[in-house]
């Protein structure tokens, strides 16, 4: 045993004096004790003592008594208890005598409640009494087991039987009884193995000479029982483990463990076994004296006569082999138990010990003197110790065998602690004695966590380098997965050292196509390259690297690169695809391929990077610096594949274009053909596409070239007639076509604008202020129409100086004056001052016009003379006829009936307007059959109803004052309007 399992003192042991003198006095007296015990059990914060006499104890903290009741009359003993963890239900058998009618040491099952009181005898309340039959037989049990749910108990007697109870104990519902098993060996213990999944229950049974198992219920219930070790155990050497489920076996050459598949591994101790218990991880074990013949002399020395009743009393730790605390103990053992968070022994001279396990730290602390690393980890990770903390136990072995000298095994316990040590402290001292192999070897791991910063790397690649060991820098280099070096610092060194595809490697392999793009474009200068790399990203990535290099590439690939704008502005980039590469079609490279390369980065480097550090600063380019990459040069073209994208605003990419305006003309030509632009986008686009065609217009002089680009110009401004309606229109600001014409002197531009936005006077005046006749006679006649004001500004102009009425002829005049006439745009009045200005006009030039216009005024006076005339004659003949009405008698001679046409009956109703009916054809508007009021006369109810409502109208029409304000505003003759308002009579006092 020494040389297998290993002892510490991971226990302290601590002899317990019961506080209270009531308790004291009960444990201190040794032969009172051991004769009044007859069980211990332990469970929900207390510890329950069974007595000989049929009274039960039970035990608080500090051991004291708190209370105690008679389970049993008549001298019964309480052999066997168990208490429910959790709950307040304690189970008890008693044998002996107890009860009426049953036989001399009958077993006797009862379930207390300890919660309840019982008033007669202050006992607990007693839930169900049940007497177990074993063919009554007086044979002692010998074992006991019950479920927690206590519908089923187990009782194994010393004459080999075992009894199963079967009920419901708690409610006193009724049991069920059966022998599920019998033999001529003594049962020694039984154990339950409950799957509350499948509802399968488990007996296990221990004799003494083997291990059985037999399901009581659930799937194979019935069946007979199983053997499962031939080979059996003492009383009190069954236990189960309620953690795992295992049924735990000691015997004297080891301890065996038992589930439902059988057997599990056993772990050797050997020396006799009288009592067994499970405490955590650790299994306690009680083991008899040595035999008086077989004690040995030191211990028969130093004991004496007293050796020969020496218990030990071990813990062991199974899974590592560990003797965690050790003792001897001067009395037998009773009961061992764990109760508040401590493990306890009791003997039967009434002593109590307390071993409380010692923390972790203090553990691991023997094991770190004794060097006993792995072991430690093992002992921290059956603790549950986080993988940190357990880092710091390799690290100290790791330290350990440093200072021996085993710098391998010291390297593989650094790297296990890797994650959380310092990965500078272990460089160091690799680089002091110079293993650079192990160095290497620790570096990589720092990758392969991703740990390593870019210092990290640079050390790595100037250990490969210092080796020049190739395969492991093309390895490293080429390494799948996820990314495991600083990319950046690994793609600097192979730049630096004149290795441009290898860095152009590293950079698409890992996804760094900026990388990619500006190693082809800022080292190899390889434009078309890059380009056509661009051209085979997704649309997302390829924007960046585009427009970071933009102005480059349409420098150097003009025509391939606008495409490429277009493509991706207007939404139609379809990235390219390159089909595989076949072994006749792999073109040869000359430089020795990507390993030949290597190997020279190696060179250069090692001589240039000397350890420990590499100082980047002073590494120069080699004589490879001009080498051509072949990125996408290894691949053929296939057809492109369309991939969805939001298309950027055209306006991102005009100032790519800057000092070449083809090309941004043909870009921004190229984007009006999308229908999917906004508007707001179009206007952008047509703004900058109109200042581009009039700077194209000024870079020549001659005429020629000149009108094309101002032709193109003005198409983009000038309203094109022909197009529908639902069509849109170019969309520039007025502000910027002024502002742009202005600069580049296009002052068609300036025109077409004014005219757009209704500025047909400025038009006008801009000829005039320039003293263009002809433009103002143009314009006039143009605009005239739509702008009839003009007419007297083109009076004033031709009448202002005497070389533009010879420009413009007295026809000009003339026409302009006929056209003043017909809209009468001014009076004769003001035509005759506006010519009086100055002495330009003749009288003959004006006379036809004055002689016109005195004919139509004479023609205008003769015709309102007459319509007074004719208002005045009527005026009087209709106030005659009211005074004729209101003062002379009326004659009626009407023969027939206006409304049925018959001849006139009395009764007979006559209007004033001459008309006559019948009474009974008229409508009685109110009244009985000789009701006089009759109404209107049927025939001119229609047009008095007519006057009646103009008369409305127009007195509600003379609140209304916004109504005359906008016929007067909108009227050309405003003496008129007022005039025939008040004749109306809307304008009266009164509305009259």
């Amino acid at each position: 045993m020494a040389l297998t399992w290993r002892s510490f003192d991971f226990f302290e042991s601590t002899p317990i004096t019961p506080s209270d003198p009531t308790s004291r006095s009960f444990f201190d007296n040794p032969s009172h004790f051991s004769q009044s015990i007859a069980s211990v059990c332990s469970g929900s914060e207390s510890l329950f003592l069974g007595g000989f006499d049929g009274t039960v104890r039970i035990i608080g903290p500090n051991f004291k008594i708190l209370r105690e009741f008679t389970a049993y009359d008549n001298g019964s003993s309480v052999t066997h208890m168990r208490q429910v963890e959790g709950t307040s239900l304690l189970v008890t058998i008693g044998e002996g005598g107890a009860g009426e009618d049953l036989e001399p040491g009958q077993p006797v099952v009862r379930v207390w409640s300890l919660d309840k009181v019982n008033k007669k005898d202050g006992n607990p309340g007693l839930l169900s009494s049940v007497v177990v039959n074993n063919g009554k037989r007086p044979f002692p049990i010998s074992a006991f087991t019950a479920t927690d749910d206590l519908t089923q108990l187990a009782v194994g007697f010393a004459n080999g039987a075992v009894v199963v109870v079967r009920g419901d104990l708690i409610h006193d519902l009724g049991t069920k009884q059966r022998v599920i098993y019998e033999s001529d060996e003594p049962i020694t213990g039984v154990e339950m193995h409950v799957d509350g999944g499948v509802g399968l229950t488990t007996l296990f049974v221990a004799t003494t000479a083997r291990v059985l198992k037999v399901v009581i219920s659930g799937k194979g219930h019935g069946q007979p029982p199983k053997t499962v070790e031939d080979e059996g155990c003492g009383v009190g050497c069954m236990v189960v483990d309620r953690r795992t489920g295992e049924i735990v076996v000691a015997r004297e050459d080891a301890v065996y463990y038992y589930t439902l598949e059988g057997r599990g591994p056993p772990t050797a101790y050997e020396g006799a076994k009288k009592l067994v218990a499970v405490y955590g991880d650790y299994v306690a074990v009680v083991s008899p004296p040595t035999p008086a013949g077989e004690a040995d002399t030191t211990r028969r020395r130093f004991w004496g006569g007293a050796a020969d009743s020496i218990y030990t009393f071990t813990l062991i730790h199974p899974e590592l082999r560990i003797i965690a605390h050790s003792e001897t103990v001067l009395a037998d053992v009773k009961h061992i138990f764990a109760l508040w968070a401590d493990l306890y022994m009791l003997t039967l001279d009434g002593k109590i010990f307390r071993y409380h396990e010692k923390t972790l730290q203090q553990r691991l602390d023997m094991l770190y003197q004794r060097n006993l690393y792995t072991l430690a980890v093992d002992l921290a990770q059956k603790c549950g110790m986080d993988a940190q903390q357990q880092n710091i136990i390799y690290r100290k072995y790791g330290d350990y065998l440093y200072q021996k000298g085993n710098y391998d095994e010291a390297m593989t316990q650094y790297i296990k602690a890797i994650d959380s040590t310092e990965p500078s402290q272990v460089i160091r001292k690799f680089l002091d004695t110079q293993r650079i192999h192990n160095l290497i070897e620790y570096l990589e791991e720092l990758h392969e966590h991703h740990r390593a910063t870019s210092d990290h790397t640079t050390l790595l690649l100037n250990c490969y380098a210092k080796l020049k060991d190739i395969d492991k820098l093309e390895k490293f280099i080429k390494s799948e997965g996820d990314l495991k070096f600083d990319l950046d610092t690994a793609i600097s060194m192979c730049r630096q050292g004149g290795y441009y595809e290898q860095a152009a490697y590293l950079a698409k392999k890992h996804g760094e196509h900026d990388l990619v793009v500006d190693i082809l474009i800022e080292d190899s200068h390889a434009y078309n390259e890059a380009l056509d790399f661009i051209w085979h990203l997704d649309p997302e990535t390829a924007y960046p690297c585009l427009m970071k290099y933009a102005r480059v590439l349409i420098e150097h690939c003009p025509s391939d690169a606008t495409q490429l704008f277009i493509d991706y502005h207007t939404g139609k980039y379809k990235p390219r695809v390159d089909a595989p590469i076949t072994a006749e079609a792999a073109p040869v490279t000359t430089n020795g391929g990507f390993a030949a390369g290597a190997a020279n980065a190696v060179s250069n480097l090692s001589s240039l990077l000397p350890l420990p550090y590499m100082n980047t600063a002073v590494l120069a380019s080699n004589n490879n610096a001009n080498a051509k990459p072949t990125v996408g040069d290894m691949s053929l073209k296939q057809e492109a594949i369309a991939i969805k994208y939001t298309p950027p605003k055209p306006r991102t990419a005009f100032s790519s274009f800057i000092d070449h305006p083809d090309e941004f003309i043909v870009f921004l030509e190229a984007c009006l053909q999308d229908d999917a632009l906004s508007k707001e986008d179009k206007t952008d686009i047509y703004t900058t596409l109109f200042e581009m065609y009039l700077h194209k217009s000024n870079e020549k002089k001659s005429d020629a070239h000149r009108e094309k680009w101002e032709a193109k110009a003005k198409s983009l401004i000038e309203a094109d007639k022909s197009l529908p309606a639902t069509q849109e229109k170019p969309q520039i600001e007025n502000s910027n076509v002024l502002l742009l014409s202005h600069l580049s002197n296009f002052r068609d531009g300036t025109t077409l604008v004014k005219e757009q936005s209704g500025l047909l006077f400025d038009i006008f005046r801009s000829y005039t202020s320039a003293k263009d006749t002809k433009g103002a006679i143009k314009a006039l006649a143009k605009y005239g129409p739509e702008e009839p004001q003009l007419y007297p500004a083109a009076l004033s102009y031709l009448t202002s100086d005497a070389k533009i009425l010879d420009e413009a002829g007295p026809d000009e005049l003339a026409a302009v004056l006929d056209r003043i006439d017909k809209g009468g745009l001014m009076a004769p009045l003001q035509v005759v001052q506006t010519l009086s200005k100055n002495s330009v006009a003749s009288m003959g030039m004006i006379k036809p016009y004055l002689a016109k216009r005195i004919e139509a005024e004479r023609l205008d006076i003769q015709e309102n003379k007459r319509v007074v005339s004719q208002f005045r004659t009527e005026t009087m003949a209709r106030r005659q006829e009211i005074a004729d009405l209101g003062g002379k008698p009326a004659v009626f001679q009407a023969t027939r009936c206006g409304q049925c046409g018959g001849g006139l009956e009395l009764p007979v109703v006559h209007f004033l307007c001459k008309h006559s009916f019948h009474r009974r054809c008229l409508r009685v508007t109110g009244g009985g059959e000789g009701d006089d009021n009759v109404g209107e006369c049927p025939i001119c109810v229609v047009d008095n109803a007519t006057i009646r409502a103009l008369k409305k109208s127009q007195e509600e029409n003379s609140e209304r004052h916004e109504l005359f304000r906008a016929d007067l505003e909108g009227s050309e003759d405003r003496f008129k309007t007022v005039a025939e308002w008040f004749g109306r009579g809307v304008m009266g006092a009164g509305g009259e």
